[in-house]
């Protein structure tokens, strides 16, 4: 009888063990400290923002210029005012790491309530917005695949607080006469939970898409904060050898 209770015990605590590793199934407003934030470059990534003044005036544009990105600087954080940003690189498939701050805007409602978006080569939003704890994500929410893809699930922090996209994207490939093979696909981790899952973008084979782009940044109207910023490009495919 005491084998089989300590049989049980250690049953329970293995269970517990497993469960505590497990990735967060994000319940609404229930999601801890993204554990990406301050992430360093690895080897071979572009840096995009690490804090200066100096890299908003080498690295980004106003978008449609060659002006340098209008934007505030506020301690290690820029600050959206004056237009959309551009990155001067451009990019295929890659790797992105950001962190971003919504505005405290208790009053406001939908997309009006700290408002911005990634867009990954300039062409497909990934949104940012203040949705803490909404129980049911939808297609303009943050962490959405905008107007396409809705979060699985709703992994926000609160208004404030710092978050984190780690974003994979693949772009369309087309053959060497031009038609396209398969369309741009995006995997999305925010705050370290997967809320896209190699979602196939819609509208992604088009001629603009067999060229690189850049990262744009929205400027929607408020004040959101993105600090460390920085992409890994990555190689179209592996060793085709054993």
């Amino acid at each position: 009888m005491v084998t089989q209770r300590i049989r049980t015990l250690l049953g329970c605590l293995a269970v517990a063990a497993a469960a505590a590793v497990l990735p967060l199934r994000a319940a609404p407003g229930a999601v801890g400290p993204s554990p990406t934030l301050g992430a360093k470059p690895p080897a071979g990534a572009k840096v995009l923002f690490s804090g200066t003044q100096a890299d908003l005036n080498e690295r980004w544009v106003l978008q449609g210029t060659d002006k340098p990105a209008p934007w505030r600087l506020e301690g290690e954080a820029m600050v959206v005012q004056g237009g959309q940003i551009v990155s001067k690189e451009t990019f295929s498939d890659f790797q992105l790491h950001l962190e971003f701050r919504c505005p405290d805007m208790p009053e406001a409602t939908g997309q009006a309530k700290g408002n911005s978006g990634v867009y990954l080569q300039g062409r497909y939003e990934i949104q940012v917005l203040d949705s803490f704890a909404i129980a049911d994500p939808g297609t303009g929410d943050c962490g959405a695949l905008y107007g396409q893809a809705a979060p699985l699930v709703n992994a926000c922090r609160p208004a404030m607080e710092w978050q984190t996209y780690d974003i994979f994207f693949r772009a369309a490939r087309f053959d060497d006469a031009g038609n396209l093979i398969s369309r741009a696909r995006v995997t999305v981790l925010q705050n370290g939970i997967t809320i896209q899952n190699n979602v196939e973008i819609e509208a992604a084979g088009d001629a603009a898409a067999k060229n690189p782009g850049p990262i744009l940044l929205q400027d929607h109207g408020n004040p959101v904060a993105y600090r460390n910023i920085w992409v890994l490009p990555l190689p179209a495919q592996g060793a085709t050898h054993y």
